[in-house]
């Protein structure tokens, strides 16, 4: 009989009371949670708790800073140049061009702009457009409706609170209507020179899928990459990723052509699976009696 079931077995013949958890037979004191016992500093998040170890990782961690920057450094070798493929010439269209590609594509945003931008060239005057006159103006990019309404207010917020200027703060940033941190991120790395690691879903499969972050928050990912990275790679890890996302590590990815590919972990996971299909052993097949006669 194996531990397993024989431990299953057992647990089946407790009574009631001799089945109740480990918790319920403690008394309060011993009944404490890991992180109750412990003091203030001894329940420090992973993060905060680093120490000049941090460059260890346990088997289920994501990949150290030395790791990150490594395979950052090849895959920034197999898309040179990256960059945001949105056209623009200052903050301002950056920004009316970074709120348009919300659920859309850099290619449709780069040919509804150059119109938009002549008509609009500064926060003046798109604060003075009116909502039902840009609608059809950037129809084809979808949610026609609610970025028409993103863009008038945040034009207007800009000529209310800021001089008609795109602030370089994160905070001033994301008070403008229909700018996330995604969006701040990109203006503020491309356009303003301040580092900035916008988030998206290419950055956040890659990422997942390599080993570089671990988590389904942008929030999340964004700090740990910028944990891993220095300040003045920020901007172009996310580009980096963003292609990589777009070019090579699709949702169905393409493995072969792909530069950090012993190190990554979903590949690594591909691998250990394939092997494992191989090894299992063949089921008999039954050979059926010959009928009677």
């Amino acid at each position: 009989m194996s531990l397993a079931l024989g431990q299953r077995l057992v647990n089946r013949g407790r009574t009631k009371d001799q089945g109740q958890t480990k918790d319920q037979g403690r008394t309060k004191d011993q009944g404490r949670t890991k992180d109750q016992g412990r003091t203030k500093d001894q329940v420090r998040t992973k993060d905060q708790g680093r120490t000049k170890d941090q460059d260890r990782r346990t088997k289920d961690d994501v990949k150290t800073p030395t790791e990150t920057r490594h395979l950052l450094d090849k895959l920034e070798a197999q898309h040179p140049g990256a960059d945001t493929e949105l056209h623009h010439r200052n903050a301002f269209e950056l920004l009316v061009a970074t709120i348009l590609s919300a659920q859309s594509t850099d290619r449709r945003v780069n040919m509804v702009t150059p119109a938009l931008f002549d008509r609009y060239p500064d926060a003046r005057a798109l604060s003075a457009a009116t909502i039902a006159e840009l609608e059809p103006q950037i129809h084809s990019t979808g949610f026609f409706r609610a970025k028409s309404k993103s863009l008038v207010g945040m034009a207007r917020a800009l000529m209310e609170h800021h001089g008609g200027r795109v602030p370089a703060d994160m905070d001033a940033l994301t008070a403008l209507p229909g700018v996330g941190r995604k969006t701040a991120n990109v203006v503020l790395g491309h356009a303003l020179g301040v580092p900035g690691l916008p988030v998206d879903r290419h950055v956040l499969r890659v990422s997942n899928r390599i080993g570089i972050a671990d988590s389904d928050d942008p929030v999340v990912v964004e700090r740990q990459l910028c944990a891993a990275m220095p300040g003045k790679r920020w901007t172009r890890t996310s580009d980096t990723l963003i292609l990589h996302g777009r070019r090579i590590c699709r949702p169905t990815p393409l493995c072969d052509e792909c530069a950090v590919q012993e190190a990554c972990d979903y590949f690594q996971s591909l691998v250990r699976a394939s092997k494992r299909r191989r090894t299992r052993p063949a089921r008999a097949t039954k050979t059926k009696a010959p009928r009677r006669p």
